[in-house]
């Protein structure tokens, strides 16, 4: 007899270790779905109903909830990447992207936000770091900020657009985001005198 034989009418196939890259696919983008729509207390065993797949699959791929909160978070960077590589784009294009990911994935910041000592939140930091710099390198040299803005004042901003939209009423997180960026954005621009660090004692008159 075939070990080829088709599934009973009504009842998937079972491919296998085959299946193992399409249901990680599947779980990832009904995460995004449930946790936008239910927040980050939804019920796991809903992002596997979503998906169509068993619990059993998700647990093999996801033992827990931020482990799908750091997955669906690695494929934002992802994306921000492939537009950080792109020649003309800028830290303004990464803010409107970022702003974009945050509205669609507020349970998702919450998430994270509240773990930065997991382990699993390492390599996503050195992503960010990694293509914040490229654009931050970028507009220095393109004179679109200030040279006294540093790479982990953009990712620390950042990490604070996040919070401000994940925290904001339904309804305001769009202003949220607006207002948040136009702090960043004075705060990044070119000067033509250099800011003493906050906390310097110099006495006024002192060069």
């Amino acid at each position: 007899m075939s070990s080829n034989a088709e599934a009973p009418p009504g009842r998937k196939p079972n491919l296998g270790p085959k299946a193992g890259p399409e249901n990680r696919r599947k779980l990832i983008d009904a995460a995004r779905e449930v946790f936008r729509d239910g927040g980050f207390a939804a019920p796991l065993s809903a992002v596997a109903k979503a998906a169509g797949v068993g619990q059993g699959s998700l647990y093999r791929h996801f033992p827990d909830r931020l482990a799908l909160a750091f997955a669906v978070f690695d494929e934002n960077l992802d994306e921000l990447a492939d537009l950080a590589e792109h020649p003309d784009a800028s830290l303004d294009d990464l803010f409107d992207a970022l702003s974009t990911q945050a509205l669609g994935s507020t349970a998702i910041v919450e998430m994270i936000a509240a773990a930065p000592d997991d382990p699993r939140a390492a390599h996503l930091g050195e992503k960010l770091d990694r293509l914040v710099g490229l654009l931050r390198d970028r507009d220095v040299a393109a004179g679109r900020i200030g040279a006294h803005v540093e790479t982990a004042d953009v990712t620390l901003a950042i990490g604070m657009l996040g919070l401000a939209v994940a925290r904001s009423p339904e309804g305001s997180q769009a202003d949220a985001s607006t207002r948040a960026r136009a702090i960043f954005r004075t705060a990044f621009a070119p000067r033509d005198e250099p800011v003493r660090p906050a906390g310097s004692s110099a006495t006024m008159g002192t060069p």
